[in-house]
């Protein structure tokens, strides 16, 4: 039974990626922070940081995937925010493949962000072979660990494996995506009917398999895949399928772009208004090319197990 590493696995994304390896007949192994328990009954590697992460925690694992990080931090007290998202997401990074190699690990997979690449689209789907424009601080910290990250294995031989999700949702979702269900569950009016802005999304277990795969499939090394759902809903239309998941049509009021954009320079939110009312196409079909990844749920089951439990979990 093949030994993959996770770092960061008691997170959202860690703990589907835990029950998928199993089921793809792998077993892994949870490097986590001192005093972290994940779901009983797995490995467990416990580390102070990043900064310590020692061979020991990957010992006998073939692959590790790396999922810990430092991600978006609201009303950020750092004094450098970069500099605090570079310590975390690029040093711990390259330190925690060092560890991997040493260990004896073959692959290293990281899991960055579309952010990496650009926070809208040109008018078209995203390419992995587009040139990197990271708007923030946490972008640029992840562009910047898939470079020196692919540096590292061209030097060592680490196979050296780089999935860029864009948003992902699924039960236990937080931040965006959270909100936005709540909304729709309390009646609230939403002024984003007239929004025909696209996005591209990836269901939190679609996004476990393909990492499996990214792991453990043979042509994956030293590949860049962007991961979706490959159905790509408007603003508006994500909030009516929400909506009916929901059992509580959401409430969409059409204000036009313009107006709201106008709003957003009043109010000093246009970057906000400009991520709501702007596209994020992404392009998935190296993955599917490549590896023969397809997603094992639709755009619509996604939904409706996540709305599902959020009207499990009484959230309001």
């Amino acid at each position: 039974m093949e030994r993959i590493g996770i770092t960061g696995a008691n997170g959202f994304v860690g703990q589907a990626l835990t029950r998928a390896l199993l089921n793809a007949g792998a077993w892994p192994v949870s490097v986590v922070r001192e005093g972290i328990t994940p779901e009983p009954g797995f490995e467990t590697v416990h580390i102070g940081s990043l900064d310590s992460i020692t061979p020991a925690a990957f010992q006998g694992c073939a692959s590790v995937v790396h999922l810990a990080a430092r991600v978006h931090v609201m009303n950020d007290a750092a004094t450098d925010p970069l500099a605090a998202f570079r310590a975390i997401n690029v040093d711990g990074a390259l330190k925690t493949a060092e560890a991997a190699l040493q260990a004896g690990a073959k692959r290293f997979v990281f899991v960055s962000s579309i952010k990496a690449l650009a926070e809208l689209d040109p008018g078209r789907p995203l390419l992995e072979t587009d040139v990197r424009n990271p708007p923030d601080p946490y972008s640029i910290s992840k562009a910047e660990a898939e470079v020196m990250l692919q540096a590292f294995g061209a030097r060592t031989g680490l196979e050296i494996v780089i999935a860029r999700p864009p948003l992902v949702y699924g039960p236990q979702v937080r931040a965006n995506f959270f909100n936005l269900m709540r909304a729709i569950a309390k009646g609230m009016p939403l002024p984003i009917g007239a929004i025909e802005a696209r996005r591209s999304m990836v269901y939190i277990d679609n996004l476990a398999t393909a990492l499996v795969a990214c792991a453990m499939h043979p042509r994956a090394a030293n590949q860049l895949f962007h991961i979706t759902d490959g159905d790509d809903p408007t603003v508006s239309e994500l909030a009516r399928r929400l909506g009916v998941h929901l059992h509580r049509p959401a409430r969409l009021v059409p204000v036009p772009a313009r107006l709201l954009k106008t709003l957003g320079r009043l109010t000093g939110k246009s970057a906000q208004i400009d991520r709501l009312t702007g596209s994020l196409q992404v392009d998935s079909n190296h993955i599917r090319d490549v590896l023969g990844w397809r997603p094992s749920h639709t755009l619509d089951a996604g939904l409706a197990a996540t709305a599902s439990w959020f009207l499990a979990s009484g959230a309001k």
